[in-house]
C-alpha cells in the first residue's frame, strides 16, 4: 500500500514541474469584473478542466450567466472513502496601479524576499497559488495509486465579483454537490509563517439603513428651529441608546445565541504571538474601544458588535448653511457570532428604533442583507484529524482562529448544502493580496500541498 512518505517526496520531485504549473496559470489574466477579459476568463476555466482530466477526473466546464464554473469528480481507490468538496476561485482582481508594480503582473516571477523566495504574480496568493496546491497534492497521489478520499472540484470565476452566479448553481446541482461529506477551502491563511491556522469560525453579518423623517421640507432654523422636530437629534440620540457605557449593545436580546470560548480556546489565544498595541498603532489609534473585558483578538473573532457605518443630515457642503433638516439616515451594521439570529436581530434593532421615536418622527427601514455566523464545532473528527496532519508538516500546533468578516461561499456550503467546511489556507498576512506586488511565500505553495497530502491522508484513515 502507498505510504502517505511516498505521496509526499513525489511531491517534493515535482516540485519544478509544480511552480511551472502554477505560473501557466498565473499568465492567464482572468479579471473577473472587466468584461474586456471575459474570454481570459473562460481560458482559465478550460485550463483547469485539461489539469483535471489529465489527473483522471471527470471534469467539465458548467456555462453560467457570467463566467464558466469547473467540476470535476475522481474516486478513492477505497470504496468506502469519505468525500470531499474542495472549493477556490481562478478569477482575479485588477492589478491596478500598473505603475506601483515592480514588474508585469501577469509574468510571474519569483523573488528574493525578507523570509525566503516567493513568487509575484496577480493572483499568486489570491487564490491561484491556493488552488493549485490541493491540486498538486491530488496529482501525487494519483501518481502513487489513487487518492485516499473521493475528491470533487469546484472552482469559480466570480468570487471577487461577489458570486452572483453560485446560488443557482448550487441550486441546480445539489444532488450532485451535497453527496460530499465535508467542504475543503483554500481561500484562509496561516498565523504566522511558521505556524499553520484552521479558520473555525466566521462572524455572520446583517446590514440596516434607517431613515428618521420629521417635517415635510427642509426649514430655516432661526425661524422653526426649537419648537419642530430635528431628525438629526432623534437619530443621534437612537445611536447613542445602542452602547452603554460597558461597550456592550443594548438592544434586547442581542446577545441570545452568543456562547463563551472554551476554555481550551481561549488559553490558546491568550498564548499567541498578538500584540494588541501594535494592532491598534497599526491604524493609529492606542486604546481599545468595544466591550469592556474582552481582549482585541476575542472582539474581532469571537464577540458580536454593532457598528455605525455612515450618517447623513441636512448640509454636508463646504461652509454653513442654517438648516432644520426634514431628514436624516444612518447605515448600522451588526457582526454576529455563534447562535445569533440575523432576522430577529434586525426585527430588534427596528423595535428599538421604533421605541425611541418622538411624536411627530418616522422611520424608514432598507435591509441590505443579513447572514447568520458560522462555526465548525470544536468537537468534530475532521477538525481533529487536520490539526493532527498540520502539525505533522509544520511541527507546530494549528492555532484555531476565527474571522472577523464573512467568507459567503462557506455560508452557501451550510445553508444551500449542508455542508461543514475546513477552512485552511496558507497565504501569509503580508502576501499583499488586491495589491500591487501581489506575491505567495515558495514555503506556502511547497509546503501547502504537503500539508493537503497529510490532510487528505488523515481524513481518510
Amino acid at each position: 500500500m502507498t505510504t502517505t512518505e511516498t505521496v509526499l517526496r513525489t511531491i517534493d520531485a515535482n516540485l519544478g514541474a509544480a511552480t511551472d504549473r502554477l505560473f501557466d496559470l498565473l499568465r492567464i489574466k482572468s479579471i473577473s469584473t472587466d468584461p474586456a477579459f471575459t474570454g481570459e476568463c473562460r481560458r482559465a476555466a478550460d485550463w483547469l478542466v485539461q489539469q483535471l482530466r489529465g489527473l483522471g477526473f471527470e471534469a467539465s466546464l458548467r456555462d453560467t450567466p457570467g463566467h464558466p464554473i469547473v467540476v470535476g469528480h475522481a474516486e478513492a481507490k477505497r470504496p468506502d472513502a469519505p468525500h470531499v468538496l474542495f472549493y477556490g476561485h481562478y478569477d482575479v482582481q485588477p492589478p491596478d496601479p500598473l505603475e506601483l508594480w515592480e514588474s508585469d503582473p501577469f509574468q510571474p516571477r519569483l523573488a528574493d524576499g525578507r523570509r525566503g523566495r516567493e513568487i509575484v504574480a496577480r493572483g499568486a496568493s489570491d487564490d491561484k497559488g491556493q488552488l493549485m496546491t490541493f491540486l498538486e497534492a491530488c496529482r501525487a497521489f494519483q501518481e502513487n495509486g489513487g487518492l485516499p478520499c473521493n475528491v470533487t472540484f469546484l472552482f469559480e470565476g466570480e468570487e471577487e465579483t461577489g458570486s452572483p452566479s453560485l446560488p443557482d448553481f448550487f441550486a441546480a446541482n445539489k444532488q450532485e454537490l451535497g453527496a460530499a461529506d465535508l467542504a475543503l477551502v483554500c481561500d484562509t491563511g496561516m498565523w504566522n509563517a511558521a505556524t499553520p491556522a484552521i479558520t473555525t469560525m466566521l462572524r455572520g453579518l446583517a446590514q440596516e439603513e434607517v431613515i428618521i423623517r420629521g417635517p415635510n421640507r427642509d426649514l430655516h432654523s432661526g425661524i422653526f428651529g426649537g419648537p419642530v422636530l430635528n431628525p438629526i437629534h432623534v437619530l443621534a440620540k437612537i445611536v447613542a441608546d445602542l452602547h452603554d457605557a460597558e461597550g456592550r449593545v443594548t438592544i434586547a436580546g442581542f446577545y441570545d445565541g452568543v456562547c463563551e470560548l472554551p476554555e481550551e480556546i481561549a488559553e490558546q489565544w491568550r498564548a499567541l504571538d498578538f500584540d494588541e498595541k501594535t494592532f491598534l498603532a497599526s491604524v493609529g489609534v492606542a486604546h481599545p474601544a468595544g466591550e469592556a473585558g474582552r481582549s482585541v483578538i476575542e472582539q474581532v473573532w469571537s464577540r458580536p458588535t454593532c457598528d455605525l457605518n455612515g450618517i447623513v443630515g441636512g448640509y454636508t457642503g463646504p461652509g454653513a448653511k442654517t438648516v432644520l433638516p426634514a431628514q436624516a439616515s444612518a447605515k448600522v451594521s451588526f457582526r454576529l457570532v455563534g447562535g445569533q439570529d440575523p432576522n430577529k436581530i434586525v426585527a430588534a434593532f427596528r423595535a428599538f428604533v421604533r421605541e425611541r421615536l418622538p411624536p411627530d418622527a418616522g422611520a424608514e427601514f432598507i435591509s441590505h442583507g443579513a447572514s447568520g455566523a458560522l462555526q465548525l464545532p470544536f468537537g468534530s473528527e475532521a477538525l481533529n484529524r487536520a490539526r493532527r496532519a498540520l502539525r505533522e508538516e509544520w511541527d507546530k500546533d494549528a492555532v484555531l482562529v476565527g474571522c472577523g468578516a464573512s467568507i459567503p461561499i462557506v455560508g452557501s456550503f451550510k445553508r444551500d448544502l449542508d455542508m461543514d467546511a475546513l477552512m485552511i489556507g496558507f497565504a501569509l498576512e503580508d502576501d499583499r493580496i488586491h495589491s500591487p506586488n501581489e506575491k505567495y511565500a515558495f514555503d506556502s505553495f511547497h509546503k501547502g500541498a504537503r500539508s493537503w497530502v497529510r490532510v487528505l491522508a488523515a481524513l481518510a484513515a
